[in-house]
């Protein structure tokens, strides 16, 4: 059997679930074709964060995600020596920390298993086919495609792609396949970890809880202990030494007695559901883009979980690349657009990942620390909303380049993201975050412009809208994106800044701008 498939997605874990929601909010069907029977039921990454939020909110799914957030006072992140202490040091989790300079959304705290759930119902409702039990076992590409060979219950099939996401985790054949290497800190350290059943009430409360434990009676000397969804169950892990033993040599009672040092109750009484083991490192690919092969998520950049942004970024990966994808089958974009996807997630995947093996470090491994280690930034505010995207835009002269800057004191420089300004409206307040997602947006209180850009949009057939501000919409906006009430700015499917004119300009400005940055 051969079928077609405009885009197929290799792995059904957050990238590839969240590529293919965003790939159907821009009206583009995709193949999600996943080895296992079904989403993740293991307790991994939770939380999304206020960026996430916004993007999710583009699909209908903010609130989804609220309500499959634990209902309680919040989730607790402590350094101890056990669940039961003494408590080291006790860290604000971010999720719950007030942005309102920065954004209007608020963040969630489902966990990954009820994401994915959530993810793959919505990416079906918007035109996504996901297949389970379903392998990429090979695949060639050349100038008209890529070839897949896929195998599953009805046996071996063919797919014919116009583009392939690989979303296909840590170990990603298909980045192996392509010879694309990594590079990184990378190893930081191997654990086993078990789910387990008990009632640990007594010492965790009735809240969320994650403790990284430091504990020479650990193995390895440290540990972790997570809650899960349900009340009574959780994960504990310590530390091990692959080289010289293996999950094999975790008894039944070596491991209680390893989980009741973790609690901290000596006399705990646990059932112990499965055990696995699972490595912690940092490494991050050569490249994120082969020909026509695009690499998100864990097959991208694998990080340690301290600091809870792996599945963020792995959301946010698919996000930014799926409007990129849309636009170039529309034929909209040329297909250099698509080359954007490494300049502009590769340096913002290093960086998170860096910044996660630091928090590792500092949170559970401080043996580790070297003498030229800087500090991790701790600010959630700039890594969520001070990254650049120095690719698919028009840089201003001057522009070195930047990966970061200070979102409280935005520049409105292009490859930054647009800031949140509060607007008036006949039907009530909006934020300009409300203005985007789903076409390219010109800002500006111009007439002139808004003109140029309506004739432009049929002109060159581009999915483009002018929001003409300080009439019935008004906002003290144009300081914040560094215009005049004369300037416009030209602000991607994506909410990052593409282009701007600070004042008065001609029409042919903006098409330079929209033929540069979509390759036309």
């Amino acid at each position: 059997m051969s079928e077609r498939t405009p885009v197929l997605i290799a792995g059904a874990g957050l990238a590839g679930l969240s590529t293919a929601v965003f790939l159907g909010l821009h009206g583009t069907p995709s193949l999600v074709v996943e080895r296992h029977p079904g989403t993740s039921t293991h307790p991994k990454a939770r939380g999304q964060q206020h960026h996430v939020m916004e993007a999710l909110d583009l699909v209908g799914l903010a609130e989804a995600m609220v309500e499959a957030s634990p209902k309680d006072t919040g989730f607790l992140i402590r350094i101890a020596e056990s669940a039961s202490g003494p408590v080291f040091r006790e860290i604000l989790h971010d999720t719950f920390l007030p942005l309102d300079d920065l954004t209007p959304a608020r963040s969630a705290d489902a966990s990954q298993a009820a994401a994915e759930r959530i993810l793959a119902e919505r990416a079906r409702e918007l035109g996504a086919e996901i297949r389970f039990a379903t392998a990429l076992e090979s695949f060639e590409q050349d100038e008209s495609g890529v070839r897949a060979v896929l195998s599953g219950a009805a046996g071996t099939s063919t797919a014919h792609a116009d583009y392939l996401v690989a979303a296909d985790g840590h170990r990603s054949p298909i980045r192996e396949r392509l010879g694309i290497g990594t590079h990184g800190r990378g190893t930081l350290g191997h654990s086993v970890h078990w789910l387990i059943r008990a009632d640990l009430a007594p010492v965790v409360g009735d809240r969320q809880v994650l403790y990284y434990l430091q504990n020479p009676r650990l193995s390895g000397g440290t540990g972790v202990v997570v809650s899960t969804d349900e009340p009574d169950l959780f994960v504990v892990g310590v530390g091990y030494d692959p080289e010289h033993e293996g999950i094999g040599d975790f008894s039944e009672d070596r491991a209680l007695e390893q989980i009741r040092l973790a609690t901290g109750v000596p006399d705990l009484a646990a059932e112990i559901v499965s055990a696995d083991t699972t490595v912690a490192a940092m490494r991050v690919a050569d490249r994120f883009s082969s020909g026509r092969v695009h690499l998100v998520g864990d097959a991208a950049h694998t990080m340690p979980p301290h600091g809870g942004l792996g599945g963020n970024t792995a959301i946010m990966d698919g996000f930014h690349l799926a409007w990129k994808l849309a636009a170039v089958l529309r034929g909209e974009a040329g297909p250099g657009l698509l080359d954007s996807h490494d300049a502009e997630r590769r340096p913002v995947g290093e960086l998170i990942a860096e910044n996660q093996f630091k928090n590792a470090i500092a949170r559970n491994m401080p043996h580790l620390q070297r003498d030229d280690d800087t500090p991790p930034i701790e600010n959630p505010g700039v890594l969520l909303f001070g990254c650049r995207h120095n690719g698919a835009v028009v840089a201003e002269p001057g522009d070195a380049g930047e990966l970061l800057e200070d979102p409280i004191a935005p520049t409105g420089r292009p490859g930054s993201r647009a800031p949140h300004v509060l607007l008036s409206a006949p039907d009530g307040d909006l934020s300009t975050i409300d203005l985007f997602g789903r076409e390219f947006v010109l800002l500006t209180e111009s007439g002139a412009w808004a003109k140029a850009a309506e004739q432009l949009a049929s002109d060159l057939g581009v999915r483009l809208r002018a929001h003409l501000l300080g009439g019935e919409m008004t906002g003290d906006w144009t300081g914040k994106y560094g215009v005049t009430t004369d300037g416009a700015v030209l602000v991607r499917p994506d909410g990052f800044i593409a282009w701007r004119s600070r004042g008065a300009g001609a029409p042919v400005d903006l098409e330079r701008a929209l033929r540069t940055i979509l390759d036309r």
